[in-house]
Formats: C-alpha cells, sequence, structure tokens
C-alpha cells in the first residue's frame, strides 16, 4: 500500500482538501483513463452549469463578458505553454483541426516530406498522408527499437525535410519524447517542428519557447479536465502568416465587428484560424478548469501524477505475469501504464475490469491506465486487486 508523500504537511492539507472538493467520484468508480476523456472538477461543472442558467433566463445579454472570458482563457492558456503573447494562441474545435490547419496550410514542393514517429494517434497522421497528393512522403520512424528514439528522428530526415510532427506522448505505450532536443535540431536545419501534444498539456509542464516548438495543438478534454470542442492551438508569431488559409468566416477577419464591411484581411493574431463563432460554453468550462492546476500548480501537478506511474509501474513488475508496454524509465514516463498479460484475451479482461467500474482503455492489445495527479491511491490498490482476481 502506498503511504508516501513529497509535499510539506500544509502542502498536503491544502491539497488534499481540493481534491476532496473538486472530484467527489461516486465511491465504486475507479476512473484511469484520462488519457482518453477526463471527468471535470466540480468548478467546471459548476461554470456550465452557471452558463446554462444565465443563457436560459438572460440569452445573451452579457455577451460582453464573455468576450472577456475568451479573452482570459488566452491568457491562461499562453501562461500554461509561457507562450510569448496571447496572439499566439489560437481557440479551435480539436487537435484534428489544428494539425489540419498546419498540414494544409504549409506551401509545399513536390519531394518534401515529413517526419514523424510510427506511434502516432490518426490525428497526427491522416492529415500528413494526405499530402501525398502534392508529392510530399509522410516517413514513420521506428521509435520502439530504436536504442535513442530523438536520433532515430534525427537520422530519418534529410534535406528535403519540412516538417517534423510528433507526439509530445505517445497515446499506446505512453513513451515521452525529448522534445527540446528535437526541437533544436529542428530550429537549426530549418525544419519546422509541430508537436501533439494532447497527451502532455495538464498533465507535464509545457514551454514552447524551450522546447523551440513552431506548432503546438491540444484538446481540452484530456489532462486538462475540460469539455470535447474546444482546443489550443499555439502557432509561432513569426509563422502565422506563413501558413495558407482554407477556413474562412466572419470571427477570422481583423475587423471582426465590422459587418457592413466589403473588402477584409485576415486577422493579425491567432484568430485568423477561427473561422467562426466562438465555442463560449467550452471557453467558460476550460477557463474553470484551468483555474485548478493555476490554484496548485504546474509543478506539483506533474510530481503528484508521475508518483502513480511509478506507484503502478512498481506494483505491476513485480508480478512476473504482466508485461510493461510503457518505460520504465522514469523520464521518459508519462500519465500512461500500458500492459499485457502473456496468453490472456485482453479484450475480455478489459470488458471485466469496466463491469467493475475500472473505467480504462484497450490499447496496443494490452490494458492502458491512465490516472491523474488526483487519483486516490487507495483505487489505485482496488484496480489492481480486480485485475488480479480477473487473471
Amino acid at each position: 500500500m502506498h503511504n508516501k508523500w513529497k509535499y510539506t504537511v500544509t502542502t498536503k492539507a491544502v491539497i488534499d482538501k481540493l481534491i476532496n472538493q473538486e472530484f467527489p467520484q461516486e465511491e465504486d468508480l475507479i476512473y484511469l483513463n484520462h488519457a482518453a476523456v477526463a471527468p471535470w472538477p466540480s468548478r467546471t461543472a459548476k461554470a456550465v452549469k452557471t452558463f446554462a442558467d444565465e443563457n436560459f433566463r438572460l440569452g445573451a445579454t452579457n455577451y460582453q463578458q464573455w468576450v472577456e472570458k475568451e479573452s482570459g482563457l488566452r491568457e491562461q492558456l499562453r501562461n500554461l505553454i509561457n507562450a510569448v503573447s496571447v496572439d499566439e494562441i489560437s481557440l479551435l474545435k480539436n487537435t484534428s483541426e489544428a494539425l489540419s490547419v498546419v498540414a494544409c496550410g504549409i506551401k509545399w514542393n513536390n519531394g518534401e516530406n515529413i517526419v514523424s514517429t510510427d506511434q502516432e494517434f490518426p490525428s497526427n497522421r491522416i492529415p500528413w498522408q494526405t499530402l501525398q497528393k502534392h508529392g510530399v512522403e509522410f516517413r514513420e520512424t521506428d521509435i520502439a527499437s530504436a536504442a535513442d528514439p530523438e536520433q532515430a528522428l534525427i537520422d530519418t530526415c534529410d534535406n528535403n525535410t519540412r516538417v517534423m510532427a510528433v507526439s509530445s506522448v505517445q497515446y499506446g505505450s505512453g513513451y515521452r519524447l525529448d522534445l527540446g532536443r528535437l526541437g533544436q535540431f529542428c530550429r537549426d536545419n530549418g525544419i519546422f517542428f509541430c508537436v501533439d501534444a494532447i497527451q502532455s498539456i495538464g498533465a507535464h509542464k509545457i514551454d514552447v519557447q524551450d522546447i523551440r516548438a513552431d506548432f503546438v495543438m491540444a484538446d481540452a478534454h484530456k489532462w486538462m479536465l475540460g469539455p470535447e470542442g474546444i482546443a489550443l492551438f499555439y502557432c509561432r508569431a513569426d509563422l502565422r502568416e506563413q501558413l495558407d488559409l482554407h477556413q474562412y468566416g466572419w470571427h477570422m477577419v481583423e475587423d471582426y465587428k465590422n459587418y457592413d464591411a466589403k473588402s477584409w484581411k485576415p486577422a493579425l493574431n491567432g484568430r485568423r484560424f477561427e473561422c467562426g463563432s466562438p465555442n463560449m460554453l467550452g471557453i467558460h468550462a476550460l477557463s474553470a478548469s484551468l483555474t485548478l492546476f493555476q490554484d496548485i500548480g504546474m509543478n506539483t501537478v506533474e510530481s503528484m501524477l508521475l508518483e502513480r506511474t511509478d506507484y503502478l509501474t512498481e506494483q505491476l513488475s513485480g508480478n512476473d505475469r504482466f508485461r510493461l508496454l510503457s518505460p520504465r524509465l522514469r523520464q521518459r514516463r508519462a500519465g500512461i501504464v500500458t500492459f499485457t498479460i502473456e496468453g490472456m484475451d485482453m479484450a475480455g479482461l478489459h470488458q471485466q475490469l469496466l463491469g467493475h467500474r475500472v473505467i480504462c482503455a484497450q490499447r496496443m492489445g494490452g490494458i492502458r491506465f491512465s490516472p491523474h495527479f488526483y487519483t486516490d491511491y487507495a483505487k489505485i490498490d482496488k484496480s489492481l486487486e480486480i485485475l488480479s482476481l480477473s487473471i
């Protein structure tokens, strides 16, 4: 059983109180699926209820306050990823849309290529594969068998590489790449560095300046504990106008409040990628979720999460029947612990776990557990107990 804590007693008491207030989940629910869709904190549910009630009673009477909330969210996201300016932040529908904005926005030349890994979620594969019609090659690097995955990605590049597109953390294995090393190589060699950070932001610190990122995107509904339908898109300022636009509408023009203007030009900030009306419901929800990370601090969130994946890894490694598919090295580990059991029907095991209300996912032919910083160790122990009785 777990009894370690690396923080001060005062800090622990404050965080424990916050966790009890924000995550009053049903007693028999063991939620280990934050790498898919996460539960909301109480403050987010309250924000949505308040917003819905306001709409019900007043309609858009207070729309200017909603616009101010939208501006506030941009600043929260800027701060979360350490962007230089809120002008580098766009609010899109999802990670796939943001990746498509980049893939379709770059002016490609025949014979160029994109370098990626062979473990990417379809969102970070399909937009690049569609460029084959322009004579652009999508190169998938085998990182699982490489002694040095970053070097393997670097070695896959050549003089015709235009983009390196990788996930910060692989959705199946939870493998965490050294983004700083890759970003520096890309910057030194004139290659765009595009990072799908959906499995990082909200779980780990991401500094877009430190990792030399050109483009970063992430949905809200995983580790940021927000809703589906809203996503962060970061585009480095000096690259913003280099991306061709393929979506147009009233909201993406510079003078967007002048509805009578017959001539227009794209917005000079990140709004240029937002073609239509903002998702005000999603904005209110995500903003509320991010205040929790502000209250606790990302250093603490990351430390608490890694303690939990350390613990899961230790417990699973102690049983010879389990084979870990996730990295054992802490610097490579994220919020994901995936494992398989030789000779076991993993699809059947997954259904058994769900039947016991252990909410998890089936990935890479195994079971993926993904706790968050607030996950109770007693519930982790209970999931392991249920797992042991099921095999």
